[in-house]
């Protein structure tokens, strides 16, 4: 039997099909179960309204969102924060500019590893005496 402390509160618990103790996966409930009701009520809330509301944390929020749980089709303005740069989104996990800059960040990287290694096979090359 596998054991871990919940990363919510700590206490110690068997993990199975949930990532937190029975105790918060019960609060958890009761969170999704607010927002719901509180979306239900107010279509046209943002994130933020959601959150000073119900007392769920925005990170909770977006977790719900992420998860499926909670549909973006039906709240015209709801959104969630970019992972890198904060900035509200209404997909995925960044926003445009974001996924831009790694873009370029990759690709520059690979040329740089391309010209890397072009200068190694430069320099084995073998020269014959005349």
């Amino acid at each position: 039997m596998n054991i871990a402390n919940c990363p919510r509160c700590g206490r110690i618990f068997a993990p199975g099909l949930k990532d937190v103790c029975s105790a918060c996966a019960k609060e958890v409930e009761q969170q999704y179960e607010r927002c719901v009701q509180y979306l239900r009520d107010n279509r046209g809330a943002t994130i933020t309204e959601v959150s000073e509301n119900t007392e769920v944390p925005i990170k909770q929020i977006t977790k719900f969102i992420r998860e499926g749980r909670i549909s973006l089709v039906n709240a015209p303005n709801m959104s969630y924060p970019c992972d890198v740069c904060g900035i509200l989104i209404r997909e995925g996990n960044m926003c445009e500019t974001c996924r831009k800059r790694l873009t370029q960040d990759v690709n520059t990287l690979k040329e740089q590893e391309q010209r890397r290694r072009e200068e190694i096979r430069k320099s084995m090359t073998y020269r014959s005496r005349d």
